[in-house]
């Protein structure tokens, strides 16, 4: 019925390409049915995918995009994606990048509906751009779940429910697990099998909740089949080996400039004629390390 042995070793849910696996299964239909419906609070009885696809499990296959892009019964455009690991932002920038991508995901798919004939603006499909967070987006929010559109700078009047970009913070349900699994909305479900599935401290309370719905009992089966792949397996470890060796050679190209421009810094104080102390005082680094960087400056 879907449960998860609990010290088995499960993939996470989290990861892109799992979570893709999960939701484009072909017996996966009513799973991205219900999920879908409790993101968008409206019935879903039917939907296709559009991009099944996966790419070929080699270490380069992390520059595809593993999101879902679908459409309901309504014509409503649905595009899910998890975010399980930051992407590059500037420092203090609040995660405009990764605002910035779902604002350019959602208006690239809302804008390339087809046209047939004379096309009416008033017509067009509602469109969404969904975002599973493993991390928090929204610092000063509480909830796990915000969802924004368009609407008025100062009095909030919706101008169109047309367009409309969800974030799930998967980083925000501490209390939520502390609730009854009878008390859990359908996407608070969802959002507990997604984060804590692999995790096996967790594993009696995310299987109250994948034995509280069928489409879980789906979900908690196909990723079960998953995690007992052992080329997914592979996979999974090869990329995240990829990430973790990119992630390390950009420290070190960070660590190397910031030595470089130390260095640079720090002869050119000591062409001014500033004495030891005074470059220590101006350049906030420990004596150690001046002369350290003094000593590499001269070899």
């Amino acid at each position: 019925m879907g449960l998860l042995p609990k010290d088995a070793d499960i993939l996470p849910p989290s990861d892109d390409r799992v979570f893709k696996l999960i939701l484009t299964a072909p017996e996966a239909k009513p799973v991205l049915m219900d999920l879908i419906a409790a993101i968008i609070q409206r019935p879903v009885v039917n939907v296709v995918v559009r991009n099944n696809e996966i790419p070929p499990g080699d270490t380069e296959e992390k520059a595809e995009r593993f999101d879902v892009n679908c459409q309901t019964d309504d014509g409503s455009q649905v595009d899910l994606e998890i975010q399980a690991s930051r992407i590059e932002e500037d420092v203090g920038g609040k995660h405009q990048n990764l605002k910035g991508k779902s604002i350019y995901y959602l208006c690239d798919l809302h804008s390339s509906q087809p046209s047939k004939g004379v096309r009416r603006y008033d017509r067009l499909a509602r469109t969404y751009q969904v975002t599973f967070c493993s991390y928090t987006v929204f610092p000063d929010r509480a909830e796990y779940l915000n969802s924004f559109s368009m609407r008025h700078d100062q009095d909030n009047e919706l101008l169109s429910d047309a367009i409309h970009i969800v974030y799930v913070e998967l980083s925000k349900l501490q209390e939520i697990m502390k609730k009854s699994v009878t008390d859990m909305t359908d996407l608070e479900k969802w959002a507990i099998f997604f984060r804590y599935a692999s995790e096996p401290t967790c594993r009696e309370t995310v299987n109250e909740v994948i034995a509280s719905k069928e489409v879980l009992q789906m979900a908690g089966d196909l990723l079960m089949s998953i995690s007992q792949d052992e080329r997914e397996r592979a996979v999974f470890r090869s990329r995240r080996m990829y990430q973790t060796d990119m992630q390390s050679n950009i420290a070190t190209a960070e660590d190397r400039g910031r030595t470089e421009r130390d260095m640079e810094y720090i002869k050119n104080l000591t062409r001014l004629g500033f004495t030891l102390e005074q470059i220590m005082e101006i350049s906030g680094l420990p004596l150690e390390e001046v002369e350290h960087l003094r000593a590499m400056e001269k070899s």
